[in-house]
């Protein structure tokens, strides 16, 4: 299916090169988009991680630190 842009208020099919930058741009959209997510995903697992390290007495890592207590 043909993608369109709007050009002086004429609909106007993309070119194959206008094509070929929409899907490069779209699975970087996707991979900065998974890259949020795996961050979001670190810091709690890291915050989990290190609350339980405190409450044993085991030594913390640098990343359950920062997640713990926002030193960034």
């Amino acid at each position: 299916m043909a993608r369109h842009k709007i050009v002086n208020g004429e609909k106007i099919n993309l070119t194959a090169e206008e094509e070929t930058a929409r899907d490069a741009e779209e699975a970087q959209a996707a991979i900065d988009k998974q890259a949020v997510i795996d961050a979001a995903t670190a810091k709690a697992n890291n915050k989990t991680s290190g609350k339980a390290k405190l409450k044993s007495g085991d030594a913390l890592t640098d990343a359950e630190i920062s997640a713990l207590f926002g030193d960034n």
